[in-house]
């Protein structure tokens, strides 16, 4: 198989780079490099099989030769990362999106989009199911992110209606695991690196609103099946046990064993009071669940955090 991956050395596409690979498959790896990096996906530039793109899906897109597989993966992901990019947010999730399914549509090739949880807003319903049409205030912060990812559904549907496309949608939920970004902005790598350094971990709100975790390795076989199989979908690729992120945060607390105060901060607006995904379908559809427990996949991520952490150190000493 022939894969291409948008952005593939963004958080998540790193990792489904690399399990393609492990599956024998060729991958293209696509990126602009506006929120990801090479460093995520330099361990694979000698494999012969992978080939890395530095390109902007917005803009006219190439690839020569056979593709089975599109995996639209090309978006910022993170609160920090759309807010400071919302015209770039909006248009990979629209023009991107169209240039992804016009290459898919192109080569024959079984198309899937990276949607999210963030479809669904502010939820009115819990947990989500894949028939909610969500809760989403078009002109808030956060639009910029929830109506390109729903806009883009939208696409992938109608490509697969009108032209006969073969797609598929997965709404991914709050995914973390090794290679985030310190300073993403999301909670889990922010938690994680105030308690190594023994900062106040910093909560917004008082703490109660909840999200469902799910460990990458976990999130990206969800993925995969969905690839592997003909289900249009949408589908919530999630982890169902959900945790407060205060409970959230006291966990990450624990497994780092550090001291570090709570300290609670103004919650930003739209930010959503609930999250877990109804994974059903998953299971039914995909044969899929997720696996890693939290505490263990914390862990993982705390280990290789505290890692990077200290070279990032080392390498400050040595400027100085």
């Amino acid at each position: 198989m022939k894969a291409l991956v948008t952005g593939g050395a963004g958080f998540l596409g790193s990792y489904l780079c690399e399990r393609l690979l492990a599956e024998d498959a060729e991958v293209i790896c696509m990126d602009s490099f506006l929120t990801g990096g090479p460093r995520n996906v330099e361990h694979l530039l000698d494999n012969p099989a992978f080939r890395l793109i530095e390109s902007d899906l917005t803009g006219y897109v190439h690839v020569p030769g056979r593709v089975d597989l599109v995996l639209h993966f090309a978006s910022a992901a993170s609160p920090a990362d759309y807010l400071r990019y919302p015209i770039e947010t909006l248009r990979v999730g629209s023009v991107g999106t169209l240039h992804a399914l016009g290459l898919a549509r192109e080569k024959g090739a079984r198309f899937v989009l990276a949607s999210t949880s963030e479809v669904y807003g502010d939820p009115l319903e819990h947990p989500q199911k894949e028939t909610y049409w969500g809760n989403v205030n078009p002109v808030g912060p956060r639009s910029v992110y929830d109506e390109a990812k729903r806009f883009a559904e939208s696409l992938t549907t109608a490509y697969r209606h009108s032209r006969g496309t073969d797609t598929g949608i997965v709404r991914i939920f709050n995914t973390y695991g090794p290679r985030m970004r310190p300073f993403d902005g999301r909670a889990i790598p922010t938690f994680i690196r105030q308690s190594l350094r023994g900062e106040p971990l910093t909560i917004t709100g008082d703490g109660s609103q909840t999200r469902s975790v799910c460990y990458v390795d976990d999130t990206v076989s969800g993925i995969l099946a969905m690839a592997r199989s003909d289900f249009p979908g949408p589908v919530n690729i999630g982890n169902p046990d959900e945790l407060t992120m205060l409970e959230l945060a006291r966990l990450v607390r624990d497994l780092t064993g550090s001291a570090s105060e709570i300290e609670f901060i103004d919650r930003p607006a739209d930010d959503p009071k609930v999250r877990r995904p109804d994974t059903t379908l998953a299971a039914e559809r995909l044969g899929w669940r997720a696996e890693v427990p939290a505490q263990e996949g914390l862990r993982r991520t705390i280990e290789w955090f505290a890692a990077e952490l200290a070279a990032d150190e080392h390498l400050e000493a040595l400027r100085v």
